[in-house]
């Protein structure tokens, strides 16, 4: 295998559903998950096929309750393509002998492979071929092309293919109590001999989805086009055909699909458009070439070559880097840009966490922000769509500016659960999780990021700064000035760990005075401040009357930005909530011995009628998130502004104190630790990185990944080579390097953009070589460690920077 390949061989029914959903293809507008084109859902195959922001809204009635949720629907199948010899069974891979197997996924070429040698119950021996992709250049297009190769027989074969609307969302066994039924038949029209229409309503949100199929057949190279019977049910449509085979003869078939919907741009009936699309489609080896082209260029932006310092054992790490890379561009690219569409945590590759948008932003948007920043802009704006909904939100609990959902889907509206099942315990029990309004924190952030990379103050000034005030002005509605300290406090939130949700034998949910959250806070208003000060007076006075912000506001903001409360043990270790310093310390070598993996230690206290509510433990990194978003010097400022001390040796001490409590529970959790241990213990954080780039491969949290990725990690682990270790942060007008290169690395190779201007980077444990290329005239500051150079652009140049 080279590191462009992911391959499988043999068979492993246990693992099928895991293969399927790191063999995904998609390209921003569509995915469609790895699954065999011969075999429907059951117990070890899942096909799904998913629309970037295809949701739907049902309702459930659970213990005794009516619960509406909001998923991301399962599409049509477009896949089947089965066959049968003289008319027997319907192949299905489970009911033959295996000689040979092997499915490969080329992650530079986005197509995926699949060769099965089998024995049939006859004993034919035949040899089945399919290859597949999901056009990264045209949106609407997908296609596959089956080989059946006759060994050592001869007869009839015949083949169906189909689309088939009659699909449930069944890919989460702890939905599957749930109503699942989304799609509603329109039409299922023949629509010439080789091309066949589905269209099909989601029957809630009223989404009309359209799909074409054009299948056409070669024996032995020539174009053939037998007798075709076409079947007609409410939501499914196939056509099947006979051919007669004999030792030695191959057949091909190429089937080639569009998908349109009622939402896209540029067409009158996503039907007619499907129709046209299809009939007019290249040939699928035409479609293989430019398809191949698209992940050329974008590879070009978005490829980080690594060489490591022992290349045998870096080649592993080197393919799940490029598979990672290759989800996120599944996920949002290009095509995202002309979408009304958020980044989900799990992808467009499965149902887990019903497709909705989380927090993950915050470790997505690094990739995007120095790569190909439109798309970030894209997805900001998907935010901004919804700021009313947020401001809304905001005023039902008696706040002022905008409070986004913990989780948001179609409208922006808390698509949060209000209750969730433990699978470990078969219980229901109430989902406190939308107290997570540190969301408006990352979204703040990433705002500020998305500006700091590329200087785009026209977004800034239409939409981002709108935003970020409002989101600052949630955070000061939010606060309680206590009288007795002096300070303002925050009450009755979450923080990012998610295993506290209340105090001990509390009867109300919320937490005081989260570290992370009033620290962001201050962060936040500071920034408004400034970014209110960064405006051009024609954009901000309007903006002013828009929002009704007056000077007696901003002086509140600055009262709170050096009176807010900040909790630490008595040890001075930052306290990740006030209150954490009296819970019980836990028993984690009691529990390991018990119970082996114990990353959903949530789940297994409750099920033993117990609750981390009680305990010392984490599921994933609190208070250290700050140390992963901020440099010291910003630490330092913020704390020396609340009047509290800092120094620089308590980084380490919380580091390891939050370490040794945290179970890992979230994908998220070793990207954090790795992070924050780059500088003060480079293998260890080596290690860490090396286990975060297991998380979905390996799917290390037992059965996950099969629902899903986990996009959050997977960019955020490949953002560890990018900046972590290189050190590079965008701030002030400054592009900073402050590499820390741990041994095992070798040598780093990427382009970066930065506010327009493209740049070569090379980073080895000696030496750093920043190369920029001529651009129109302009300069950009880059600093090294303490030094700052100010570089013109226009003619281009090479710096070299030893380490």
């Amino acid at each position: 295998m080279t590191s462009w390949n992911l391959t499988y061989t043999g068979l492993d029914p246990e693992k099928e559903k895991l293969r399927e959903t790191l063999c995904t293809l998609g390209n921003g507008y569509f995915a469609t998950r790895g699954a065999c084109a011969e075999n429907g859902a059951d117990s070890i195959h899942y096909p799904g096929t998913y629309l970037a922001g295809g949701y739907n809204r049902l309702k459930t009635e659970i213990a005794g309750k009516i619960i509406e949720n909001e998923d991301l629907v399962n599409l049509p199948n477009w896949l089947p393509l089965s066959f049968r010899m003289n008319g027997g069974e319907w192949f299905h891979i489970e009911s033959v002998e295996i000689l040979s197997y092997e499915q490969k996924l080329n992650i530079r070429s986005g197509i995926l492979c699949r060769v099965i040698h089998f024995r049939d119950q006859q004993g034919r021996k035949t040899v089945l071929m399919n290859r597949r992709v999901v056009h990264m250049g045209n949106p609407h297009l997908a296609g596959q092309e089956t080989v059946i190769r006759a060994e050592n027989w001869s007869g009839e074969i015949e083949f169906l293919t189909a689309l088939d609307g009659k699909v449930i969302n069944g890919g989460v066994p702890r939905y599957q109590s749930l109503s699942n039924r989304h799609l509603d038949p329109l039409c299922e029209e023949e629509i010439n001999k080789e091309s066949i229409l589905l269209k099909v309503q989601t029957n809630q949100s009223e989404l009309r989805i359209a799909e074409a199929a054009r299948t056409q057949i070669f024996k032995n190279g020539d174009f053939v086009n037998p007798e075709r019977y076409c079947i007609k049910e409410p939501g499914y449509i196939g056509q099947t055909f006979s051919m007669e085979m004999a030792e030695g003869d191959e057949i091909r078939l190429e089937k080639i699909v569009s998908l349109y919907t009622s939402r896209d741009k540029g067409m009158s009936e996503c039907g007619c458009q499907a129709k046209i699309a299809v009939v007019e489609a290249d040939s699928f080896e035409e479609i293989l070439k430019s398809h191949a082209l698209a992940w050329e260029h974008l590879w070009h932006r978005f490829e980080i070559d690594y060489y490591p310092a022992d290349p045998q054992k870096g080649k592993r790490t080197s393919r799940i880097l490029r598979l990672y890379t290759f989800h996120l561009l599944q996920t949002t690219s290009r095509h995202s840009m002309d979408l009304d569409v958020g980044v989900p945590s799990r992808g467009w590759h499965g149902e887990a966490y019903r497709g909705h948008i989380f927090w993950d932003e915050i470790f997505i948007f690094p990739m995007l922000n120095f790569r190909m920043p439109e798309i970030t802009r894209s997805l900001l704006m998907y935010r901004y769509r919804r700021l009313d909904k947020a401001r809304k939100a905001a005023q039902e609990l008696g706040h002022r500016g905008a409070m986004y959902p913990w989780q948001s889907g179609s409208s922006g509206r808390e698509e949060t659960q209000k209750l969730h099942l433990n699978p470990k315990s078969g219980r229901w029990n109430p989902d406190n999780s939308h107290l997570q309004r540190h969301v408006n924190a990352a979204l703040a952030y990433n705002i500020w990021q998305y500006y700091q990379v590329t200087e785009d103050l026209e977004f800034l000034s239409f939409y981002g700064a709108e935003m970020f005030i409002e989101i600052a002005r949630f955070w000061a509605s939010k606060t309680t000035f206590n009288k007795e300290i002096g300070r303002y406090e925050i009450l009755g939130i979450m923080g990012p760990d998610e295993y506290h949700d209340a105090y001990p034998g509390a009867n109300e949910p919320g937490l005081n005075n989260n570290s992370y959250t009033n620290i962001m806070t201050v962060w936040i208003l500071n920034r408004a401040l400034e970014i209110w000060n960064l405006l051009p007076e024609t954009d901000r006075n309007p903006l002013c009357e828009k929002i009704g912000f007056s000077e007696e506001e901003r002086e509140h903001w600055k009262n709170i930005a050096r009176k807010m409360k900040i909790v630490f043990h008595k040890d001075g270790i930052l306290s990740q909530f006030e209150g954490y310093e009296q819970l019980e310390e836990f028993d984690w070598e009691e529990y390991k011995k018990k119970y082996g993996n114990i990353q959903r230690l949530d789940r297994i206290l409750e099920a033993e009628g117990d609750s981390p509510n009680r305990y010392k433990v984490s599921k994933q990194a609190d208070v250290l998130m700050l140390f992963y978003l901020f440099s010291a010097e910003e630490l330092r400022s913020i704390f020396k502004q609340l009047g509290y001390a800092f120094k620089y040796e308590t980084i380490p001490q919380n580091i390891n104190y939050y370490l040794k409590r945290t179970s890992h529970g979230s994908t998220l959790s070793r990207v954090v630790h790795s992070w924050v241990l780059a500088r003060s213990n480079r293998s260890g954080s080596w290690e860490l990185f090396l286990e975060a780039l297991e998380s979905d491969v390996a799917d290390i949290q037992g059965g996950t990944t099969p629902e899903g990725i986990h996009l959050g990690a997977m960019a955020g682990t490949v953002d560890i080579l990018q900046r972590a270790y290189t050190g590079i942060e965008a701030r002030g007008g400054i592009l900073y390097f402050n590499p820390a290169i741990p041994p095992e690395l070798g040598e780093l190779h990427m382009h970066i953009r930065y506010r327009s201007y493209p740049m070569e980077i090379t980073i080895t444990p000696e030496k750093l070589t920043i190369k920029t290329f001529p651009s129109p005239k302009g300069y950009i500051k880059i600093a090294f460690r303490s030094k700052t150079k100010k570089i013109k652009v226009d003619c281009g140049e090479i710096l070299e920077f030893k380490i």
